[in-house]
């Protein structure tokens, strides 16, 4: 291999979250009504295998090639029939990363009147849809718990090739859990840090 070689592998390449398997993005649809803005949710199909029943933003796995515009389009239009051409998108909120996992950008979005009355929930991925006033989440504090990450280390681990001692102390960390109950649903999760962070971005975190 040469220098130029090398030069070529970098030239160009958009940086990615080392370790992350795969990208996925969401709409973060705030919908302009009579009583103010009010954010747009939907609840997942009971019957699908991982957070079935769970509130969420439409969104999911980036395919090849795709932005994350083009993806929280897409998936937002499978799951709720809503056309691109009555959502403004408003730009690229904080993203999220679950370490060796995937990580998720929200993309806030302005839904028209028009495509708010397009709404068809998928009935294999949507079981219902629901929006919240703004306000309310402007206005409430969440609850918020806070649960401990700790590394598990494997008992072969080989810490005389690393030169670590047994007692190494490796890096452990925590994550925060918001949640916001409206209407016998519980907004939380990445869904709730995903608010939450859309809150400090319009400068109205609830204290």
């Amino acid at each position: 291999m040469t220098g130029r070689e090398l030069e070529r592998a970098w030239r160009g390449r958009e940086p990615g979250l080392l370790g992350r398997k795969h990208a996925c993005a969401v709409l973060c649809p705030f919908v302009e009504t009579a009583e103010g803005l009010r954010l747009l949710f939907e609840v997942r199909a009971p019957s699908l295998r991982r957070q079935g029943g769970e509130v969420c933003f439409p969104g999911g796995r980036m395919e090849p090639g795709e932005t994350p515009e083009q993806c929280a389009l897409r998936e937002t239009m499978e799951e709720l029939s809503i056309p691109a051409e009555h959502i403004r998108l408003l730009g690229r909120s904080d993203y999220l990363c679950q370490p060796g996992k995937f990580s998720l950008q929200p993309i806030p979005a302005l839904v028209d009147g028009a495509g708010l009355r397009a709404v068809r929930p998928s009935p294999a991925e949507v079981a219902e849809t629901f929006t919240v006033p703004l306000s309310f989440f402007q206005e409430t504090p969440p609850e918020v718990f806070v649960y401990t990450l700790e590394p598990k280390i494997p008992p072969d681990f080989p810490y005389d090739a690393v030169n670590a001692s047994p007692d190494y102390r490796w890096e452990a960390g925590e994550a925060e859990v918001p949640i916001w109950r409206w209407e016998g649903r519980a907004i939380w999760g990445l869904t709730g840090r995903i608010v939450k962070n859309l809150l400090e971005t319009l400068g109205s975190v609830p204290l």
